[in-house]
């Protein structure tokens, strides 16, 4: 009886030691945009290596994947450019869920990039400048239009490509044809300056706020990435020069949790990974192809669901050693007692 007692003491106490020893652990992935064929691609946050097709080619009816951010809920919401419309997917497995916006929703044409607004709705931008020019604001729970949130052209916007919320809690979008980033009243939409001006025939593409809180620009044309500061808008410098690393078609600029920047470049088909403090060419992280990559587009990190195994010796070896300190005891009263 006494020996059942001990294994019953004990028996929990290890398989503690080895659940401590086996700690699951959630690591951020990079999931990149493969526009060529309609999938979005999910590569190891550390290594760059290939994981999995995380949404098949042309699941729930994805044409041409362009914008993509994981929403308040931690689903995927990807814009589908060739079929005018937002898809929502499984933030964990990728499997589609629904077209959070219809086909045309509000006169959503074009949809290039995406966001989730501070007041927990989405905005997106509607690209094509002969029937939208615009930034379109929906539901962040039902997906409904709310409004044109920045009418067509409102201060000068033509073509909007890449937008982000700023720190002061307005709206920066990239205005590709114009060379310009416009910022507009967080709240009501209303215009309220040019925040940056770049040089002609530069056509800023995605744009993203860094860690220093300045704003950060790909210049899809020019091949670079321009820094201007976040509260004047400023041009401080050229933050990774045109062509670095082999750089050709740059759409996102995003920072990783390792704090250098990321850069999808649609024409090298490849992510470049930079010094996030002095932009110097660190590696390719994703190369060219890799895991069937066709037009890498849009980027965004996200937290994956795969269990990797963590050493913990620490706990194991304290449980363990106090098992078998209480299996000493139990021993020596067995003796005392026989």
């Amino acid at each position: 009886m006494r020996f059942f007692n001990f294994c019953y003491i004990s028996l929990p106490l290890i398989s503690f030691a080895l659940l401590g020893w086996i700690a699951p652990r959630a690591d951020a992935a990079l999931l990149v945009g493969s526009f060529n064929n309609n999938s979005i691609l999910r590569y190891d946050e550390k290594t760059g290596e290939f994981i999995d097709d995380f949404v098949p080619s042309g699941s729930g009816g994805l044409q041409g994947t362009t914008g993509l951010t994981i929403g308040p809920d931690k689903n995927l919401y990807v814009s589908s450019i060739l079929s005018g419309s937002i898809k929502r997917y499984d933030g964990k497995t990728g499997n589609f869920i629904s077209s959070f916006v219809p086909s045309n929703s509000g006169g959503l044409d074009s949809p290039e990039d995406l966001v989730f607004g501070p007041d927990s709705n989405l905005y997106v931008t509607s690209i094509n400048s002969r029937t939208s020019n615009s930034v379109l604001r929906y539901n962040g729970q039902t997906g409904a239009f709310i409004n044109a949130f920045v009418p067509s052209g409102s201060g000068g916007l033509s073509a909007p490509f890449g937008l982000s919320f700023g720190s002061d809690g307005n709206l920066y979008v990239g205005s590709s044809l114009t060379d310009s980033v416009l910022r507009y009243n967080g709240q009501t939409g209303a215009f309220i300056d040019t925040f940056a001006t770049e040089e002609k025939g530069s056509e800023p593409s995605g744009l993203s706020f860094g860690p220093d809180g300045n704003l950060y620009i790909a210049n899809f044309r020019a091949n670079n990435i321009l820094r201007y500061n976040g509260k004047t808008g400023a041009f401080i410098d050229t933050f990774v020069s045109s062509g670095s690393g082999g750089l050709n078609g740059p759409v996102k600029p995003i920072f990783g949790s390792d704090g250098n920047l990321y850069v999808s470049g649609l024409n090298s088909n490849n992510v470049l990974r930079y010094d996030g403090k002095t932009g110097a060419f660190i590696d390719t992280f994703v190369s060219a192809g890799r895991g069937g990559l066709n037009g890498a587009g849009f980027l965004a990190f996200t937290e994956d669901s795969t269990v990797v195994p963590e050493p913990r010796m620490d706990l194991a070896v304290l449980v363990v050693s106090a098992v078998l300190g209480i299996g000493k005891v139990v021993s020596r009263k067995q003796k005392a007692t026989s």
